[in-house]
């Protein structure tokens, strides 16, 4: 009985590794040595999608999420995951096209209390053609222009990180307590819980990005991504976790919160969110029981943590190696030639990793970095 047991323990802990192969296969440490710097005024030309194709950071952790997408077993969930990686369309912005149907959509929601301070033109981000999306997923920022992952590129790190954290709390959960959640919404939910960032975040003509309006208190991205899902067709399961990236359903105050993303959600959507089993009757819960997976979304969309005070510590000394360095004005920091410069190097390097060099060997070993990446001249 024992050398039972010992084997299973050994299979396990072979299983565990081979999972934790798996991740740094397809996330390789990152290596910026070996290549020449880019001259500046190259960088200067180019878009930010080129930024991002150019990194093996970004590169990396869109392979590690088309990877961990593929082994999703629901076929229409794993359907749409694929879809928004390659085109993440705003598909829910067609039916808003039509004014009447937006300000009916817009007067509902500040109606109900879930929209506030945004006038009716700043409603939604533009939309040149719902049918296709204004970047690639692999291109857009992490979060807004002073936030965490602002580069180009940024979400396809932001997401891997989170992915890879919520399979780890999949597999403490299994290993600890000796149950397995449901992985495909662990999985599903991690994915696209930022899934409207590359509409929302739009690359601006100075290199920077556009500016987050507010929803239902959070930002915008949150719910236009929910209701995404909703107009998708994904399980109700899978959208209420989706839904608890932003917080989690475990006071009466935080999943209130939840629910008004919902509910906003389903407005934008057009569906009823309780006969689309997204709440209680009532309205006021989540279904009950609460099911496990919502939390470990939320425990998984943590990475902000530490990389939000990291990137504003990082942007505030990349503009003084932009300066010292690269001989920028105090004025060019607030335009397009340090965001060319910023964006380049962020993208290929990341705040992440720059803000550890940072924290451990100083200013000057981010500015060797930042020199090995772009020549001044």
């Amino acid at each position: 009985m024992i050398q039972d047991m010992d084997r299973r323990r050994f299979l396990q802990i072979g299983m565990a590794a081979g999972a934790a192969f798996t991740v740094s296969a397809l996330l390789p440490g990152l290596s910026l040595a070996g290549t020449a710097p880019r001259r500046f005024s190259e960088c200067a030309a180019m878009r930010p999608q080129d930024m991002a194709a150019a990194s093996t950071a970004v590169g990396a952790s869109m392979a590690y999420l088309r990877k961990t997408a593929g082994g999703v077993k629901d076929a229409k969930a794993k359907a749409v995951v694929m879809a928004l990686l390659d085109t993440p369309n705003p598909s829910l912005a067609a039916p808003l096209a039509d004014e009447k149907n937006r300000k009916a959509v817009y007067d509902e929601l500040c109606g109900k209390g879930l929209l506030k301070d945004v006038a009716f033109a700043d409603f939604l981000p533009p939309a040149a053609d719902p049918a296709k999306a204004p970047q690639p997923f692999g291109s857009a920022t992490g979060s807004g222009w002073q936030s965490h992952h602002s580069y180009p590129g940024g979400l396809a790190t932001h997401t891997a990180a989170n992915m890879v954290i919520s399979l780890a709390i999949f597999d403490a959960y299994r290993e600890v307590y000796g149950f397995e959640l449901d992985r495909d919404t662990v999985v599903v939910s991690q994915m696209l819980h930022d899934l409207h960032k590359p509409w929302v975040f739009q690359w601006q003509a100075d290199g920077s990005c556009r500016t987050e309006r507010p929803l239902a208190g959070t930002g915008e991205h949150h719910v236009l991504g929910v209701a995404e899902s909703i107009l998708r067709g994904l399980s109700a399961p899978m959208v209420v976790a989706q839904a608890c990236a932003h917080n989690h359903p475990g006071t009466p105050k935080d999943e209130a919160d939840v629910a008004g993303w919902i509910k906003a959600a389903a407005i934008i959507a057009g569906v009823d969110p309780e006969r689309a089993g997204l709440l209680a009757p009532g309205g006021g819960t989540l279904p009950q029981p609460r099911r496990m997976e919502g939390f470990v979304c939320h425990l998984g969309d943590h990475d902000y943590v530490l990389t939000v005070p990291a990137a504003k510590s990082l942007i505030a000394v990349m503009g003084e190696i932009a300066q010292e360095k690269y001989g920028m004005s105090a004025e060019d920091l607030k335009g397009p030639r340090f965001n060319a410069l910023r964006n380049y190097i962020f993208a290929q390097a990341t705040i992440e990793r720059l803000y550890n060099l940072y924290s451990v060997k100083g200013k000057e070993a981010v500015a060797a970095t930042a020199l090995s990446l772009v020549a001044p001249a």
